[in-house]
């Protein structure tokens, strides 16, 4: 059950079978462990039919709970559970254990009642002892099962003396309850030698030891001496008779106008004694009992009754201990676990180290605040292997996780890189100088990415080592274009060579041609001089006589004069025509250089 969720009614915890003896049910023991907090448990003993059942339902603020008879049949059988959040410690569970009458006559069994007695004893903190009546010789011959603790409860199961053991002190006190007598229908004045006394005081009279060491005395004082020893801690409360005694058979029924008004205060008072002072149930080592660690108690002490031997309350503690030692290191486990999670993946091996020592610190820490002293070192030395064998675990969990999470990084830097690729980008020349360029670009933001953990060069290796094939196929086809472009631009520098060879050739021709045509010209006007002036001479002699013939030879004159004239008019025309022919050819050479 939930720790603060309240069981609507009590449930059977050990059930006394006939012929079977005291067997613990699974089903308390199922709601027991789901109580994980401390537990104030209240047990009450006592004759049967002595009003016990109504006054742990009053300790649980209601009227109906645990059975109450209204025969002189005992009604309860076993030892009955009820748990509900404390009502006045929070964080608390106040857990009601209502017990099998003692002393009933259908039984005929005193070893059972002693078992249900000791169970009592050793599963509270607090024990109430029920009875009737007063504090006397009978009563405390009644509670005579306090005798029998020292035999039906082992300290050891090899029982030696402690060292530190305090006067007066039985080695069980730690184990047992702190002890309350509740005196029910009380009809005495409280009061000795006429002077007025507390119910405290009562049961501290009834309970002093008389002088002397005879033997008279050694019985008087023989179960007395067993409950100082075992039940250092004791308080008494008396009660009046609740109501007449024909209401008696139906007091859980009864309102409270019609309970006495002095019981009512006493019950009253009782119970807040009981809520507000009864300590939580604990062990030797004061570790606190909870739901779980209650419900192996009563595993075992039920085991070793039903085995025949008597429960040993180191036994009990030892056992409670194994269970106890082992959940603590499942709990130091989980938190070293956790918290290397929380801290992967590391930068450096270094780190991984200093956060698997500051995580062994803290699950360590918390074992040893958990962990019972019994078998804890060896409990230790457990966690210890099994936090070793994490660690490694955690080595190659971080290796991988480091790993994952480059190639993650490496793939989203490269997407663009790879995009290119697909696009051709850097398939040309010079192109495998681009991508090296480029892909060095992606690796340094890469470097300066942070959280990439101990995997990092590692990982960059192995993804470029995967992308090498790439790489070669990029660097081959620049190779092959660059050599391509070698190729074209010799042949482009041939082809110029070439080119301005034919060019020089040009010009020298046009030199050459240039200079002849100098020559050629020098020579033409060398010639042409006095020729110039022959021609002058003849053409003024021809004037001459054309001028006296004029009018006779006019008609056949002129058709004989003009030939005479061509011929000898240009007597050097042929050498200039020439002259004019080469300057062209020159010129077109120099205009035009392209080849005819």
């Amino acid at each position: 059950m939930a720790s603060q969720t309240r069981m609507p009614e009590p449930i059977c915890l050990i059930k006394n079978e006939e012929g079977k003896g005291l067997v613990v049910q699974p089903e308390a023991l199922l709601l027991l462990s789901g109580i994980t907090q401390p537990m104030v448990v209240v047990a009450i003993t006592g004759p049967y039919r002595s009003g016990k059942s109504y006054l742990l339902n009053r300790l649980a603020g209601q009227r109906r709970g645990f059975a109450l008879g209204s025969s002189v049949r005992a009604q309860t059988k076993g030892i009955w559970m009820w748990c509900m959040p404390h009502p006045c410690k929070p964080g608390h569970t106040l857990v009601l254990l209502d017990t099998e009458g003692l002393g009933d006559t259908e039984k005929g069994d005193t070893k059972n009642d002693t078992w249900i007695f000791v169970l009592a004893v050793l599963l509270s903190s607090t024990l109430i002892y029920n009875s009737k009546g007063t504090i006397d010789q009978q009563a405390l011959d009644n509670l005579h099962y306090v005798l029998k603790l020292t035999e039906y409860v082992q300290v050891k199961t090899a029982p030696e003396e402690a060292e530190d053991e305090q006067p007066g002190l039985d080695r069980r006190a730690p184990f047992f309850p702190n002890f309350v007598w509740a005196v029910r229908d009380f009809t005495l004045q409280l009061e000795v030698d006429g002077k007025e006394i507390s119910e405290d005081e009562y049961l501290e009279n009834a309970l002093k030891l008389k002088d002397g060491s005879s033997q008279e005395a050694q019985n008087y004082n023989r179960l007395r001496e067993c409950i100082h020893q075992l039940f250092p801690e004791r308080k008494c409360f008396v009660f009046d008779q609740p109501a007449r005694r024909r209401d008696l058979p139906h007091l859980e029924e009864l309102p409270d106008v019609v309970l006495d008004p002095e019981f009512q205060q006493q019950v009253e008072r009782f119970c807040s004694y009981i809520r507000q002072n009864c300590l939580p149930k604990t062990i030797p080592g004061g570790h606190k009992i909870t739901g779980s660690r209650l419900g192996t108690l009563v595993v075992s002490y039920v085991k070793a009754i039903q085995s025949g031997a008597v429960p040993c309350l180191e036994n009990a503690v030892l056992a409670l201990a194994e269970i106890e030692n082992s959940e603590a290191v499942k709990e130091a486990v989980a938190l070293y676990r956790g918290q290397m999670e929380q801290g992967l993946p590391t930068e450096t091996t270094q780190e991984l180290l200093e956060l698997h020592a500051r995580c062994e610190e803290e699950a360590m820490r918390l074992f040893m605040a958990r962990a019972f002293a019994e078998s804890r070192e060896r409990f230790q030395a457990e966690l210890t292997v099994q936090l070793e064998a994490i660690k490694d675990h955690f080595w190659i969990q971080n290796e991988r996780t480091s790993h994952k999470t480059c190639m993650a990084a490496l793939q989203e830097l490269f997407q663009d890189l790879d995009r290119q690729i697909n696009d051709g980008v850097y398939f040309v020349s010079g192109g495998y100088q681009l991508f090296q360029s480029d892909q060095q670009a992606l690796v340094e933001r890469y470097r300066a990415l942070p959280g990439k953990g101990v995997k990092a060069d590692a990982a960059l290796q192995d993804f470029l080592q995967k992308r090498e094939p790439m790489a070669r196929t990029i660097l081959k086809v620049d190779r092959e274009l660059t050599e391509k472009e070698e190729q074209i631009k010799n042949l482009k520098a041939e082809y110029e060579r070439a080119e301005q060879e034919r060019e020089a050739e040009r010009k020298r021709e046009a030199e050459r041609e240039a200079e002849n045509l100098k020559k050629l010209l020098k020579k033409v006007l060398r010639d042409g001089k006095p020729r110039r002036r022959k021609q002058r001479k003849e053409k003024e002699s021809t004037n001459n006589q054309q001028s006296k013939d004029q009018n006779e030879k006019s008609t056949s004159g002129s058709e004989k004069n003009n030939p005479g004239d061509q011929q000898n008019s240009n007597p050097g025309g042929n050498s200039w025509i020439e002259l004019l022919n080469k300057m062209f050819e020159i010129l077109s050479k120099w205009l035009f250089p392209w080849p005819k």
